[in-house]
């Protein structure tokens, strides 16, 4: 990888602008961020068979990636409150770009592109009205800012674009917090979740919770083939035995996914990623509270399996079941119950692992 970059770097320098893909960055299928021994942070991009292909240095700590659609190139998030976005070349290692919230705002770690490359989409919060935003970036302009419309909520996080389509989910937490506070969440007792489909810059279409369901914070996202988007929560209440996993279609009421009270409690009011199998028909969670992952059958809308793992929180689609990371280093594959340790890393893999074909 070293030599390539290095003559690749030599043709820009000569002048000549070679057309890259993500094969010149070796063909990952993952990208994740994470801590080193040192205390540096990087980010990481991992081939199928759990390689490391690449570690490319972040000025803090990371939380997801967004990895562009047609050239090898990704958008590295700040952990929420951040107020930065790195745009690397993972041919070259080099960042062409750095995006800064505008002033009053700051992100929250996730962004999704448009089918063509052409538009980033970055969740933001207007922490002063406490409304939830959501930018827009011009890719083929050095990422230019050249719009802003409503997230549809409050407090938005996760972004994903629906297979086949460039229309927008937002999952919109519902929680709204000021930088002056930290992560101090403000408006426990009035918050209102939410799902909002976005195209073209307009809300097309809502879907809450019911009320008394109002503390379950909507987090992160996944989106089946057919349109069919999975959704993790992250409970605010007192009481500890909430639904936490649920999936929706546009036009449809949100449907919440069982687990008998003692396996919602393993997962301490957590889901920190979630993700659908190749068939579309389960969906894995994880908790890195619980130290537990979790498989539901949508279908049967219940709670199918667990497997105990320390610190686990990524978690993306894989050949034969999903990948899993942990903040011990490991990355593990699970088929069902079966888990197998497919590589340790002297890393401390962040919060997402994000599939490039996702």
């Amino acid at each position: 990888m070293a030599n390539r970059r290095q003559f690749l770097a030599g043709l820009l320098a000569t002048g000549l602008t070679p057309k890259t893909t993500w094969a010149d960055a070796g063909g990952p299928t993952y990208l994740s961020a994470a801590a080193k021994p040192d205390g540096s942070f990087v980010l990481c991009g991992i081939d199928a068979a759990c390689n490391i292909l690449f570690e490319l240095p972040l000025p803090t700590r990371g939380h997801a990636a967004a990895a562009h659609p047609s050239r090898p190139e990704a958008v590295a998030f700040a952990r929420r409150p951040g107020t930065f976005a790195m745009i690397i070349d993972c041919v070259t290692g080099e960042s062409s770009a750095l995006l800064d919230a505008p002033a009053g705002r700051h992100f929250y770690g996730h962004g999704a592109f448009s089918a063509d490359g052409t538009w980033l989409f970055t969740t933001e919060n207007d922490y002063e009205a406490g409304e939830g935003r959501i930018g827009v970036w011009d890719a083929t302009r050095g990422y230019a800012r050249v719009d802003e419309f409503s997230s549809g909520g409050i407090g938005p996080h996760d972004i994903k674009r629906l297979s086949g389509s460039d229309m927008l989910v937002v999952a919109n937490g519902g929680i709204d917090t000021h930088p002056d506070s930290g992560r101090t969440k403000l408006n426990i007792p009035t918050m209102v979740p939410n799902l909002a489909y976005v195209a073209d810059g307009k809300v097309l279409e809502t879907a809450e919770l019911p009320p008394e369901w109002h503390k379950n914070s909507i987090r992160h996202l996944a989106v089946a083939r057919d349109g069919q988007v999975a959704f993790g929560m992250q409970w605010q209440g007192d009481k500890l035995e909430p639904a936490l996993v649920g999936v929706h279609q546009t036009g449809a009421e949100l449907r919440l996914l069982s687990a008998p009270a003692d396996a919602l409690r393993e997962m301490q009011a957590y889901v920190g990623s979630i993700a659908f199998t190749d068939d579309d028909r389960q969906v894995v969670v994880t908790s890195p509270r619980g130290g537990i992952v979790q498989t539901y059958d949508v279908d049967a809308e219940a709670l199918i399996g667990e497997t105990r793992l320390t610190d686990v929180c990524g978690v993306a689609l894989a050949d034969g079941g999903v990948l899993t990371s942990t903040g011990t280093g490991a990355l593990v594959h699970l088929n069902g119950t079966r888990a197998e340790t497919r590589s340790i890393a002297q890393l401390q893999w962040d919060n997402h692992l994000v599939r490039l074909d996702a």
